[in-house]
Parts: C-alpha cells; sequence; structure tokens
C-alpha cells in the first residue's frame, strides 16, 4: 500500500488529470451535438442530392444522427466516470473509445477506397434521371432541376445530353438549366444553337465529382484529426484509472 505522503503526492496529480479529461470530455460531448445537427440537415436539406446516389449513400445522414447519439451518450457516461474515480468505469470508456477510434479510421479508409464507384454510380444515376425526366417533378427530376440551378451546369458532361432525352423532343432543355430565367424562352430551349447561349454549358458530373476530389483531402484531415483526438481520450482515461489503482486513491 501507497504510504500518505505518496498518496498526498499524486492527488494533484489525478485531480489535474480528471480536470483535463472533463475538458476533453465536455468538448467530445459537443461534437455529438453538431454529430447530430448535420445529420438532421443533411436528411432534410440534402435528400435531393442523395437521391442520384446508390441506395447505401442515402443512409449516410441516419449513420451522422446515429454516430451523434452514441457519441453524446458516451460522453455522458465519460463525465460521470471522470465524477466518480471509478477505474472500471474509466476502462470501459477508454474501450469505447478506442471502438470509436477503429471504427472512424475504418470509415474512412472506406470511404476513399470506394469513392470511385461512389462516382460512377452518382453518374449512371444521373444519366437515368435526364432519360426519364418530367415535369412532374418526381424525385428524381426534382433533384436534377436542384443540381443544375444550384451549380449552374446543364446534363451530365455538357447541356447537348438533353437533346438525346425524349423530353427535349417535346418541350426542349428544362428551364433549370438557363442562366437567366427572364431571358430563356420555350422556343430557345427548343432550339440547341440558341440554347448554347441561353443555358450552361458546363455538365453536372464534372463539378460534382472535382468537388468530391477537391474535398476528399479535407475530409480525410478531418478524420486523422478525430481519430487523433480519440486517442486523447483513451489516454487520459488509462492514466487516471492507473493512477487510481496504483495509489489506492477514493474520489469523492
Amino acid at each position: 500500500m501507497a504510504s500518505p505522503s505518496r498518496r498526498l503526492q499524486t492527488k494533484p496529480v489525478i485531480t489535474c488529470l480528471k480536470s483535463v479529461l472533463l475538458t476533453y470530455t465536455f468538448v467530445f460531448w459537443v461534437s455529438g451535438i453538431v454529430l447530430l445537427a448535420v445529420g438532421i440537415w443533411g436528411r432534410v436539406s440534402l435528400a435531393v442530392y442523395f437521391s442520384l446516389l446508390d441506395e447505401k449513400a442515402t443512409n449516410v445522414p441516419f449513420v451522422l444522427v446515429g454516430a451523434g447519439t452514441v457519441v453524446v451518450l458516451l460522453g455522458t457516461f465519460g463525465c460521470f466516470a471522470t465524477c466518480r474515480g471509478s477505474t472500471w468505469m474509466l476502462k470501459l470508456y477508454a474501450m469505447l473509445l478506442s471502438l470509436i477510434f477503429l471504427i472512424v479510421l475504418v470509415a474512412a479508409i472506406v470511404g476513399f477506397v470506394f469513392r470511385h464507384e461512389i462516382q460512377t454510380s452518382f453518374e449512371s444515376n444521373l444519366e437515368l434521371a435526364l432519360k426519364d425526366y418530367n415535369v412532374t417533378a418526381d424525385q428524381h427530376s426534382k433533384a436534377v432541376d436542384t443540381i443544375q440551378r444550384t451549380l449552374h451546369c446543364c446534363g451530365v458532361q455538357n447541356y447537348s445530353d438533353w437533346e438525346r432525352t425524349e423530353y427535349f423532343s417535346q418541350r426542349g432543355i428544362p428551364h433549370s438549366c438557363c442562366k437567366n430565367q427572364n431571358d430563356c424562352s420555350e422556343e430557345d430551349l427548343k432550339d440547341p444553337n440558341k440554347a448554347k447561349l441561353k443555358v450552361f454549358v458546363d455538365g453536372c458530373f464534372f463539378l460534382v465529382t472535382s468537388t468530391m476530389e477537391s474535398k476528399m483531402s479535407v475530409v480525410a484531415g478531418i478524420s486523422f484529426g478525430i481519430a487523433c483526438f480519440q486517442l486523447i481520450g483513451i489516454i487520459l482515461s488509462c492514466c487516471l484509472s492507473r493512477y487510481i489503482t496504483n495509489n489506492q486513491y477514493e474520489m469523492v
């Protein structure tokens, strides 16, 4: 058993570790709230974009909501374990953080490896949406209009993709491709030569995929940062548990 003087010497260390771990856990808990908010926002605001991706990709907002919920619950448990100074709770907290650390790494690696498949899926679904485009504003048609209007693009590779669709033979290129809605008549949209001056000429696929590629390094950096952040909590939890166990210190 450690001597009283030894225990008095280690008390400030344990108190310091406890304070740092509580601060860490609070930040970790806040990150869970952020994940929840992003997941809900993505489900509400980006559903139209997810409709043109693979069916599995549409689950991304739900994954974020689930991950955010887990992080909030785990952060709450971490605060409780730290305040109690329970060694088994701290060890369990460290184990759960390790599990999340592995999940984040695996998710980042899988996303990076399969990014080209996601792009291929988006291209084929976008081509199919153009082929089946109609004015009844179904989910895919609405997605096409939203992407073209938001990204200032037209078609898959370029605006001429619309010339091979049934919709073009009836009404020309959709108004969502127009640069200026007030100067874009249906007569102009039915004539490819006139339409070229009235609509966006760049295709949407290139803009979307180039954006994905440019953001890939950012996503990788964020994933690495999150993983490192988990390691901090793991180390702090293990250290605090070790000090409490070795010095037989009971915290109130």
